[in-house]
C-alpha cells in the first residue's frame, strides 16, 4: 500500500470500534474519510453529529459519493464482520479498488512507531487503555489505537507525534493481530475463543506462538501461560508471587491499595480506582510495559488513580444505597466469572442480577455449560436471544441451552419485553448488563431508570 497516492478512505463497517479508531486517524491526518455500517449506534451517531463524518447505513452503491469513486486515490479498508456479499464491498473489489483489513492498515501504519501491543482473548482492552493512559500522562507520550472508548479521553483514539510509540490492542479475531510487529507485547490470555475462526484451541494457540515470535523485544504473559516457541521477559500477576505482581491487595473505601514487585523494583501503596480485581492484573502488566519504556515509578503512582476504565467495562451508570447498575462488555464465560467474582468480593451483601445477551450462535454452541457456570455467580439471571452479529442462525442454538443448565432463577425475555421487566422486578441491590451486542443500546434506558428520584 502506497499512502503517499491515497487522498481518500472508505470504511466498510466503520461503526466498529477498531475501524472507527482508524477512520479517526485518517480523517485527522486530513484524508477524505467516508463509510458505511449496518446500524446507528452511540459511537457513529457521535462521529456524525459532533466529528463530521459522512456515514450510510443504507447498502446501496449509489450512496458512494464521487471522490471515492477514484479508485487509484482511494484506500477501501472493510472488516471481515461485513458479508462478502455486501452491496457496498463488492462495487469496491469487484472494481479492482485496493481493499485492506483494518489489520493490515494497522500494521502499515504501527511501522513507523516502537509498537506496543497487548494481545489476548480477553482483557486486552483495559489493559492496553491503562498502559495508553500510564504513558500519556508521563515525560514517554504514545499515539494509541483502542479497543474500546477511554471514560478518561472520550476516545479510541491518541495522536501524539512528538512520541516514538503506539499503543495498539492487538485483535485475535480472523488473525488480525498477525500482521503486526511489536517491539514490546502483552499476552493477557489464550482461552477458546473465536472457534469459528480458528476451529480448535490448539490452532488458536499456533496464532498467538506466531505472533509472540513477530515481537522484537519484550514479551510479558500472565501466570499461567506458557509458549513453547519464544522466549519471555516475564511473568505478571496479581495476589500471587512471579516476576511482576501485585502484592498486599487489599479494598479501601471502594478502590483497590497495592504493591508492585517487579524484578528490580517495588513500589509501594499504588492506589487504582477502577473497580474489578481481575484490573488489578491488567495494571500490573500495563505497570510492566510502562516501566520498561521509561515511565517514572513516580508518574505511574500520580496516573493510576485517575485511570476511570474504559467504556462498557464495569462500567457503573448509577450507584445509591438501595441500587448499582454496571454494564459490562463480557461475552466469553471467563470474562462473566471474573465480573461476577469481582462484584461479589466488593459488595458481598448485595443481592446480584445479571442481564445476559450470549454473542453469536457459534459462541454459544461452544460453550453453553460454561456460560451457564459462570451465570450461576449471580442470584438472578434475566436471559435475552442470541444477538448473530455476523452469522447465520444454527438448529437448535438458543439461549435455552444455557438457561437449561442455570441453577439460580432465571427468566428469558425479549428485547421488547426487557426494559419493562426490570422496571417491574429489579428494586434493590446490583444490577448488571452483560454482552458484546447490542445489549448496550438500553444502558440510557436503565441510566434513565436508576437515577431517577423515586428509584
Amino acid at each position: 500500500m502506497e499512502i503517499k497516492n491515497i487522498k481518500a478512505v472508505y470504511f466498510v463497517g466503520i461503526g466498529g470500534i477498531g475501524m472507527s479508531a482508524l477512520a479517526r486517524y485518517f480523517k485527522v491526518m486530513g484524508y477524505e474519510v467516508a463509510g458505511y455500517d449496518r446500524t446507528p449506534s452511540p459511537l457513529t451517531r457521535k462521529m456524525t453529529d459532533e466529528e463530521g463524518f459522512e456515514i450510510t447505513y443504507e447498502d446501496e452503491v449509489k450512496n458512494i459519493r464521487e471522490v471515492f469513486q477514484d479508485k487509484e486515490h482511494t484506500l477501501v479498508v472493510y472488516t471481515p464482520a461485513v458479508p462478502k456479499e455486501n452491496r457496498i464491498l463488492s462495487f469496491f473489489r469487484d472494481n479492482g479498488y485496493a481493499l485492506h483489513k483494518r489489520a493490515e492498515v494497522l500494521g502499515f501504519l504501527s511501522r513507523s512507531k516502537k509498537a506496543l501491543c497487548v494481545a489476548g482473548t480477553h482483557g486486552k482492552t483495559t489493559t492496553t487503555t491503562m498502559l495508553a493512559f500510564l504513558l500519556h500522562h508521563s515525560h514517554v507520550g504514545c499515539s494509541a489505537f483502542l479497543g474500546g472508548i477511554s471514560s478518561n479521553f472520550g476516545t479510541n483514539l491518541l495522536i501524539d507525534k512528538d512520541s516514538d510509540y503506539v499503543v495498539i490492542e492487538a485483535d485475535e479475531y480472523d488473525r488480525s493481530f498477525l500482521h503486526l510487529h511489536p517491539e514490546i507485547a502483552v499476552i493477557t490470555a489464550m482461552d477458546a475463543d473465536h472457534l469459528d475462526i480458528y476451529g480448535t484451541r490448539e490452532h488458536l494457540i499456533e496464532a498467538f506462538e506466531e505472533f509472540a515470535l513477530q515481537t522484537r523485544g519484550k514479551l510479558f504473559l500472565r501466570k499461567g501461560l506458557e509458549l513453547k516457541k519464544r522466549t519471555i521477559t516475564g511473568h505478571y500477576a496479581a495476589g500471587e508471587k512471579t516476576d511482576y505482581y501485585a502484592d498486599r491487595l487489599r479494598v479501601d473505601n471502594g478502590s483497590y491499595l497495592f504493591d508492585y514487585i517487579g524484578k528490580d523494583l517495588e513500589i509501594k501503596d499504588l492506589r487504582m480506582c477502577f473497580p474489578g480485581r481481575v484490573n488489578v492484573e491488567n495494571a500490573t502488566a500495563a505497570i510492566t510495559v510502562a516501566l520498561s519504556v521509561g515511565v517514572t515509578p513516580e508518574e505511574i503512582r500520580e496516573a493510576l488513580p485517575l485511570f476511570k476504565g474504559v467504556s462498557r467495562r464495569f462500567d457503573i451508570h448509577a450507584k445509591s444505597d438501595r441500587l448499582i447498575y454496571i454494564d459490562d462488555y463480557a461475552h466469553h464465560p471467563r470474562e462473566i466469572e471474573a465480573s461476577l467474582s469481582s462484584i461479589r468480593e466488593m459488595w458481598p451483601a448485595k443481592r446480584l442480577t445479571v442481564a445476559f445477551q450470549p454473542h453469536l450462535y457459534s459462541r454459544t454452541n461452544d460453550f453453553y455449560p460454561e456460560f451457564a457456570k459462570s451465570l450461576n455467580l449471580a442470584d438472578q439471571v434475566i436471559l435475552l436471544d442470541i444477538y448473530p452479529a455476523r452469522e447465520q442462525p444454527i438448529p437448535g442454538v438458543t439461549s435455552k441451552l444455557i438457561a437449561d443448565r442455570l441453577t439460580v432463577p432465571f427468566v428469558r425475555v425479549t428485547k421488547e419485553e426487557f426494559p419493562e421487566y426490570v422496571k417491574e422486578n429489579v428494586k434493590e441491590g446490583i444490577f448488571m448488563t452483560v454482552g458484546a451486542g447490542d445489549i448496550d443500546r438500553f444502558i440510557p434506558v436503565f441510566t434513565e431508570m436508576f437515577n431517577h428520584p423515586d428509584c
